[in-house]
């Protein structure tokens, strides 16, 4: 059984356009949560699935330059995007990150791909239903076989954008499981969509990343006691929905 972690990205985000290759220290964002994510014991391959507009070839040569593997399909259609790219890599099991959470721990996707598979009647499996664990440590494991029923099935705009809104609103269809934090910390907010988000990131990066680059989740809790302001900086941002552009 084959799991593979697939990472969207693109430059034309609508809030932050080129967030994913914004610097910090020198070293784009995207870097940093690829650099993260080769630490996932549990996963057997990771791909950046991307759009083919000329504007991402920047992605493109950040995959190459780091010797990581992507995939190239539709910017609007994420849904097909992904599908194409789990047939591309022959992937059983598909672990869905964005590329907006350059700090996710790494731990984190570890444990709810092991989950998925220690439960094996579930389709669907995420830690962010209900959220419980910050914003930017999400993690979506799912079946191919959910993935392609959704690619075949989903017809509404925000489901083809989405990924998985098809699948988290039928749990009678896709038998769904969460993974809890041990603590709500869900009003921690470590993900980019805005100027204020990239501020805090931003902020965190220069303050672990030069001393220990294998900094936890708990790392970054116990700075954020330390900065108890940095969460103000962007605590007023809402996340998007899933049916919003």
């Amino acid at each position: 059984m084959k799991t593979v972690i697939i990472i969207q990205a693109r430059m034309t985000s609508t809030r932050l356009p080129g967030k994913v290759l914004r610097t910090v220290l020198g070293k784009p964002l995207l870097a940093y949560q690829l650099e993260r994510l080769q630490r996932v014991r549990a996963a057997d391959e990771i791909v950046v699935a991307t759009t083919v507009n000329e504007t991402d070839d920047a992605i493109v040569n950040v995959c190459k330059q780091l010797n990581v593997l992507h995939f190239r399909g539709s910017e609007q259609d994420v849904l097909e995007r992904y599908y194409q790219a789990a047939v591309k890599r022959s992937a059983d099991t598909i672990v869905r990150i964005t590329s907006d959470c350059p700090i996710i721990d790494p731990r984190v996707v570890n444990q709810v791909i092991e989950f998925y598979h220690g439960h094996t009647e579930c389709a669907y499996v995420s830690n962010c239903l209900p959220r419980t664990y910050p914003v930017g440590m999400d993690t979506e494991v799912f079946s191919f076989e959910a993935l392609e029923k959704a690619y075949y099935e989903a017809v509404s705009a925000p489901d083809r954008e989405h990924v998985t809104g098809f699948i988290e609103r039928q749990p009678e269809v896709f038998r769904q499981a969460n993974v809890p934090y041990v603590a709500d910390c869900s009003h921690y907010r470590w993900t980019v969509d805005t100027a204020e988000d990239f501020e805090v990131i931003s902020s965190i990066l220069t303050a672990l990343y030069p001393r220990n680059p294998y900094f936890t989740l708990e790392d970054c809790l116990e700075l954020l006691t330390v900065h108890p302001e940095w969460e103000a900086i962007n605590s007023h941002v809402k996340q998007k929905a899933y049916n919003e552009k």
